[in-house]
């Protein structure tokens, strides 16, 4: 069953999610993780994973490239996307993943806006309702 990590209070959903992938393939070179995102989202994140850090390279491609097999990070805006890896998922979007229960592990990243907010306390309570183990981790803005 998919463990779900809420992160919620992130002032930045994109610096956040780069540093939770840095973290990830620290941890385990072999990580495979997919981020969701809102198509506005997206451009912005391929940027950042290339650019948040000077000393850390994190190769990604987007869902369908030729070479998204063989990377270890899959960006994409599409639930239905085709994806070579179901070990970690990002949810950066505002909506449930039609296919998450595929992943081993998921983080939603909540923003403090008040309709993403609104939208995670929704996702939370359809995985809680459907037995999912959950774990919330609230970040602090100081």
């Amino acid at each position: 069953m998919t463990r779900i990590d809420f992160h919620t209070n992130i002032a930045d959903k994109i610096g956040y999610a780069c540093r939770l992938v840095r973290k990830a393939r620290a941890r385990s070179a072999n990580c495979q993780i997919v981020l969701l995102a809102e198509p506005a989202q997206l451009q912005a994140l391929d940027q950042a994973l290339w650019t948040f850090s000077d000393t850390d390279f994190l190769p990604h491609v987007v869902a369908g490239d030729a070479l998204a097999s063989q990377t270890p990070v899959i960006l994409t805006d599409d639930d239905a996307a085709d994806l070579p890896h179901h070990e970690m998922l990002l949810n950066l979007s505002n909506r449930t993943p039609a296919h998450f229960a595929r992943f081993e592990r998921m983080f939603e990243i909540i923003s403090s806006d008040p309709a993403d907010t609104a939208a995670g306390r929704a996702r939370y309570a359809f995985y809680k309702q459907r037995g999912y183990p959950l774990t919330h981790f609230v970040a602090d803005q100081a």
